[in-house]
């Protein structure tokens, strides 16, 4: 079964961003039932429909498919909860792994995060010195949770 191992961090400082290029992402959410997430999201001129299941752990079963960017987009623009989660995506290799840092706009402006896929849970990793506090039990920071409850609405 395919799995998401994944750890999210807040990002300190801005020494990431000459690291990499940014890549434009936006997405949505289907539906979020009982911790079962399906995402559409495009990426560039690309598709996708990703279905995962309930977490255990920091693991999570994840499927992920590309799709005709056309129908993702039609399903962004009418099926998905507003509002859709924009941001640019750094892809920064660091040892064996690939930190990929969230720059959000629109109404999650302002959140910077960094996130890392692992191949177990006791996978040990380097924290880079611009990463901060770890919120990866924290679900106000689930992308899915932003469209519910969007970052500028933080007090």
């Amino acid at each position: 079964m395919p799995q998401e191992i994944e750890r999210k961090f807040l990002v300190l400082s801005d020494a990431w961003r000459s690291l990499a290029v940014g890549v434009s992402y936006c997405q949505g959410y289907l539906t979020t039932d009982k911790g079962n997430v399906v995402r559409i999201r495009t990426v560039e001129d690309k598709g996708f429909i990703t279905i995962k299941g309930k977490p255990t752990g920091i693991t999570r079963p994840e499927y992920e498919y590309e799709i005709p960017v056309e129908d993702a987009q039609e399903l962004l623009d009418t099926l998905c909860r507003q509002p859709l989660i924009r941001k640019k995506r750094y892809k920064i290799p660091q040892g064996s792994v690939v930190w990929e840092v969230d720059e959000f706009s629109g109404e999650n402006d302002g959140l910077i995060m960094a996130e890392v896929e692992l191949e177990s849970e006791e996978q040990t990793i380097d924290i880079p010195d611009w990463i901060g506090e770890e919120v990866t039990g924290d679900s106000r920071y689930y992308n899915s949770s932003l469209t519910k409850s969007p970052y500028k609405t933080w007090s």
